[in-house]
């Protein structure tokens, strides 16, 4: 049947399919993933701002030496999994934490979303410098992995 011989229900039909398509769930939605902490703190040794992902355990065996330069890497299987982290830098005190929240698959794309948090300023911090960081394993994902960060919140 053809727009053209259907009448006006054809322009119906038509004007029904562009109202319900974009509702019927055909675009891409973000699914949600799984992910576990291989290690999250307050004191790295990469003092500067990073969002990582290591796929390989050569690139895992780097990183390591640069945030916990002396400790062993934790065991990580590279053939299934890799790893996401979260590098805020130096900080002036403590109080400040990054916190992966969030892995979603949206299509070919990965996003890793993450919450940093500072203290407020009537808040009692510790008095050192401090470098929080958060590491997660998640299922390997050979596409492009992105990061964003949610909303900052105060403590």
């Amino acid at each position: 049947m053809t727009f053209q011989s259907a009448g006006g229900r054809g322009v119906v039909l038509w004007a029904a399919l562009c109202v319900l398509f974009p509702l019927s769930g055909h675009g891409s939605e973000a699914v949600e993933l799984k992910f576990a902490t291989v290690q999250r703190g307050d004191l790295s040794g990469i003092e500067e701002r990073r969002e990582v992902v290591v796929k390989t355990a050569a690139e895992w065996a780097a990183l390591w030496k640069q945030h916990n330069p002396g400790q062993k890497p934790p065991a990580i299987d590279f053939t299934r999994s890799m790893v996401a982290g979260v590098f805020l830098g130096s900080r002036p005190s403590g109080g400040f934490t990054v916190d992966v929240t969030s892995v979603q698959r949206d299509g070919a794309n990965l996003t890793v979303i993450y919450r940093e948090s500072k203290p407020d300023p009537k808040m009692m911090v510790t008095q050192m410098l401090t470098s929080p960081f958060h590491l997660v394993r998640i299922d390997r994902h050979e596409g492009p992995v992105r990061f964003r960060a949610a909303e900052t919140a105060a403590k």
